[in-house]
């Protein structure tokens, strides 16, 4: 992975962190979830505008990639409500990685050398175990929506790089898929609580102007980057964004962090070493 391709996806773990970070306050999730979602169709609508149209073999990875993202939106408001995302959130990211690794040998024919396999590793057993450092015992139901959770991650992340190569134009290929996908969240919630999309300047300002596009800046960095790496490693190294948002939490928000916290750390900063330098 390049030097400028490996700044990048840090940079959007650290976007992605800090919308999380503004956000992590609201009571209301799924008013958090909306205004994120919906807060997508701005910054989305001027890539479409903006930039060349993606090309035709890639509408129906858009079609997917839409229905992807809801369902990760759904079944991540899902572990909101069943557990501690503080624990069960972790268990999502990590396993993510490990999934899109599995698949793209498997399925796809790429092929990873040793150290970058071992990067892979050592950055998803470092998130998880972030979560696994958390006092308490997550209940089965979170852990499955968890685990279901990160099986959506690591769908939308293929269907994404595969139909972003496919483009031509990566950044306009996201914002279609945001709007859309901003459309048809706004519609959803709409449904389940009238009016509350119209007041989200209003009610949800953090996640819907901020959010939305701090979130989406930092997801067509890494669609962008799925044309220019493995998307397995750009999987990996997007979700050091957990990192991130520990030390913002520990540096801005003086949120105490442990010992066993600091060890997942120093394993997740480790892979990511390692994967910078795993291949020229």
């Amino acid at each position: 992975m390049s030097v400028g391709v490996f700044a990048a996806v840090l940079l959007a773990a650290f976007l992605h962190a800090a919308w999380n970070a503004v956000v992590k306050g609201g009571g209301d999730k799924f008013m958090s979830m909306t205004g994120m979602a919906v807060g997508h169709a701005i910054p989305g609508t001027a890539a479409i505008l903006l930039l060349p149209s993606p090309a035709p073999e890639s509408w129906p990875w858009i079609a997917i990639g839409v229905a992807l993202h809801f369902g990760y939106q759904w079944f991540l408001l899902n572990a909101y409500r069943l557990g501690d995302l503080s624990q069960v959130y972790p268990l999502a990211r990590g396993s993510a990685p490990l999934i899109v690794a599995v698949v793209s040998v498997t399925a796809l024919g790429v092929v990873l050398t040793g150290t970058e396999v071992a990067a892979i590793l050592l950055i998803a057993a470092g998130i998880i175990s972030i979560g696994l450092a958390r006092s308490g015992r997550a209940n089965p139901g979170a852990v499955s929506a968890a685990l279901i959770t990160g099986v959506f991650i690591a769908a939308y992340s293929l269907t994404d790089g595969i139909g972003a190569r496919l483009s031509g134009s990566p950044i306009a290929y996201f914002g279609w898929t945001a709007t859309l996908g901003g459309v048809a969240f706004a519609a959803f919630a709409q449904w389940r609580r009238p009016g509350m999309v119209r007041a989200l300047p209003r009610t949800a300002p953090g996640a819907f102007f901020f959010g939305g596009s701090a979130s989406f800046a930092a997801y067509a960095i890494v669609v962008w980057a799925f044309t220019q790496a493995p998307i397995a490693l750009v999987t990996a190294l997007r979700e050091t964004s957990i990192v991130f948002a520990l030390l913002i939490g520990a540096f801005v928000l003086r949120e105490r962090v442990d010992l066993a916290r600091i060890a997942s750390i120093f394993v997740t900063i480790t892979g990511t070493v390692l994967m910078r330098f795993a291949r020229s």
